[in-house]
């Protein structure tokens, strides 16, 4: 009777070493070079002023973009890291007095970067609340050089009330809009990656058909996704390529987090226990 060896007739291929199977998506490489490219010449992001109404602001051409969020979506620390300088954007000691609408030139004046105030902190008081809210609604809804919004929301609490409000007078005004899910680091893989298409589907049931990603200021996630869709709005082209170290970039210094901790645990959150999910 004829005994098997025991190995099949593909034992070489089943003997092979096994290689890693990559489930990320492929990117195509003159994307990732924009991306790349964008990241760096956003660096080159300077203070240009601050003004307090739409009426004070800086003369209403070129380009722009605004980083809106609630007072502790971690704004600051992303506007900080995506230009790679740790003061730029500086936050507060309290959440909520940042009053001033800050203008940084990129380059050259006519494409910038805008800081608006944060909004939703329940501490200010309410008359200080309705005029900032007032101020932002002119600068949303006047304000031509404006092209977009990067909207962020913590990913533990995303489109709470105001953030909401902010989706609707976007696309009232047929602004485009890329959210940032911010502190993506505070949770594991799988659940981020939840969170990120469970809000996704709730701006599909708005007929909301803006873009959206995860973001982390610690641990530089979505650094160049955010530079690419950024380097577009503001009109930004590959004119003088350079090279660019994702790793010189640096980590949100402690100062920072502990700052962000400490609104975390002092918002007043404006939705329901029920409509929470932690």
């Amino acid at each position: 009777m004829h005994r098997s060896s025991g190995k099949s007739k593909n034992s070489k291929t089943a003997s092979a070493p096994r290689q890693k199977i990559s489930y990320e998506k492929k990117v195509d490489s003159v994307v990732s070079e924009y991306s790349a490219i964008a990241l760096n010449w956003l660096r080159k992001a300077e203070f240009l002023m601050s003004a307090p109404k739409l009426d004070l602001c800086v003369e209403d051409t070129g380009y722009e973009v605004a980083f809106a969020g609630r007072s502790n979506a971690g704004k600051s620390s992303a506007i900080n890291a995506i230009t790679n300088q740790k003061q730029l954007a500086r936050a507060s000691k309290k959440p909520g007095r940042t009053q001033m609408i800050n203008f940084f030139s990129l380059g050259n004046p006519n494409q910038r970067l805008v800081d608006l105030p944060g909004y939703g902190y329940a501490a200010v008081p309410e008359a200080m609340k309705i005029v900032w809210q007032k101020e932002l609604e002119n600068y949303l809804i006047h304000r031509q050089s404006l092209q977009g919004l990067i909207l962020l929301m913590d990913i533990r609490h995303p489109l709470q009330h105001f953030d909401v409000m902010m989706l609707e007078w976007a696309y009232s005004r047929q602004l485009f809009v890329h959210v940032l899910l911010t502190k993506s680091d505070k949770l594991n893989r799988g659940p981020a990656h939840q969170a990120l298409l469970d809000v996704k589907q709730e701006l599909k049931k708005m007929k909301l058909n803006f873009s959206i990603q995860l973001f982390s200021s610690l641990n530089k996630q979505g650094l160049e996704e955010l530079a690419s869709v950024m380097g577009g709005r503001l009109n930004f082209t590959l004119d003088n390529p350079t090279g660019f170290d994702l790793d010189s970039i640096p980590e949100a210094s402690e100062s920072d987090l502990e700052l962000e901790q400490n609104e975390i645990s002092e918002q007043q959150p404006l939705i329901s226990d029920s409509d929470k999910t932690e």
